[in-house]
């Protein structure tokens, strides 16, 4: 039975874009799927609230703007002549629509804390196809369109590029919910230039400065908002109070968990295990931020030390100290840090992982190669943006920004 009745639309209120219409039941009835409700309960960036306070939106808010960043995008094609199907249009929107419906909450912390080796890519794979068998086959298209699998090539790089819909919603939305104007981007000019020349997008020569301010938007955004050092620190915390949390576990430790955090601190869950058994995806989908931080709560008060000192220094935002440079950390400083704090807080030299930690972080800006944005001519020829660009820096943009950091406790000098 239909969601709603025949051209009755729904409309959604987007702060960044302001009325979303809905037009299409099958769109519709995705949305309202508890899979998707789900996204509502994940917050789009974490714990970069701790640094920006407003950003606090969602996976649902993302995923509904980049769903509708591709409704603008095929409309502008359409009208410059490229024939688009109805149902490639509904597939490209469901495929946008869909592409992030297998993170999990924190998710790279998550990642890299309780399962092993399954990022959210393969996930929202799994959800796909799960969906499509429950809706008889509907998203045929968007899966061939989200894997790269369908003729029209163009319509992928408009899911997945280096100038997809996904990056362009994110950027307007993270700088609009962070505060940060470095971030702000001319979507609309970018869409009115959008064309597609040998199966690829590119952007009309005109064009060229608004893809300058996105590229370097994008660069700004990274290191001042994603890659922030307060977010790093916070995002190594939580991904250490989940990895004590199965540690114990796998113990026979009894922790406070929610019923499906504590399926994956029990278990050991790979990849395979998501395709073997259905149980696993499931209990991924009862997942969202609210499980994670009420447990973290509660092992405030756990009598595991190690358990409760992270957890309460995450709830009341006493992060550890994090340094960060542009080149690799002296072992000795490192092993001093290491000494200082065991002396300090008694630990032994496998607790001491949980408190003093290194790592390098790095971004590459662009990456010039067959993902490249073309822009394109007058006389039809297109050229990479790094060739037509004179304000983008080659060498920069080709190397990737790597920074080197150290975290241990605030009060070791």
């Amino acid at each position: 039975m239909s969601a709603f009745p025949h051209n009755k639309r729904k409309i959604f209120n987007d702060p960044v874009y302001g009325f979303i219409s809905i037009t299409d039941e099958l769109i519709f009835d995705f949305i309202e799927h508890p899979y998707f409700q789900r996204l509502r309960r994940i917050r789009q960036l974490g714990l970069t609230y701790l640094v920006y306070p407003g950003a606090l939106h969602t996976r649902f808010h993302h995923s509904m703007g980049a769903m509708y960043l591709m409704s603008k995008a095929l409309f502008e094609l359409k009208s410059k002549g490229h024939k688009i199907s109805n149902e490639e249009i509904t597939g490209a929107q469901l495929a946008m629509l869909l592409h992030d419906i297998g993170h999990g909450p924190f998710s790279h912390a998550l990642e890299n804390a309780i399962v092993n080796n399954v990022n959210h890519e393969k996930i929202s794979m799994l959800f796909m196809r799960k969906l499509n068998v429950e809706f008889d086959g509907k998203l045929n298209t968007a899966l061939k369109i989200f894997t790269n699998n369908y003729s029209k090539k163009f319509l992928h790089k408009l899911v997945s590029s280096q100038f997809d819909m996904d990056r362009l919603d994110y950027l307007k939305r993270d700088s609009f919910y962070s505060g940060v104007s470095e971030g702000v981007i001319n979507y609309e000019r970018l869409l009115n230039m959008l064309d597609v020349k040998n199966d690829r997008p590119v952007i009309e020569a005109k064009g060229v400065y608004s893809v300058e301010k996105f590229i370097t938007a994008r660069r700004l955004m990274y290191w001042q908002v994603y890659l922030h050092k307060t977010v790093i620190v916070a995002e190594y915390m939580i991904m250490r109070v989940l990895k004590r949390a199965k540690e114990l576990s796998l113990q026979g430790v009894e922790l406070f968990a929610t019923t499906a955090l504590n399926f994956f601190l029990k278990n050991t869950i790979s990849e395979n295990d998501f395709k073997k058994n259905k149980q696993v995806l499931e209990y991924f989908a009862q997942l969202d931020d609210y499980d994670v931080f009420a447990s973290i709560k509660m092992w405030c008060n756990s009598s595991d030390k190690i358990l409760a000192s992270l957890s309460k220094m995450l709830v009341n935002r006493r992060l550890l100290r994090i340094e960060m440079q542009n080149t690799p950390f002296d072992e000795n400083y490192i092993n001093k840090r290491r000494q200082q704090t065991i002396k300090k807080y008694k630990l032994s030299e496998k607790e001491i992982y949980y408190f003093v930690f290194h790592d390098s972080t790095s971004n590459y800006t662009y990456q010039p190669g067959e993902d490249n944005i073309g822009i394109v001519f007058k006389d039809g020829s297109v050229k990479d943006i790094t060739e037509v660009s004179d304000q983008l820096n080659i060498n920069l943009l080709r190397k990737p920004t790597v920074k080197y950091f150290l975290c241990f406790p605030k009060d070791i000098e």
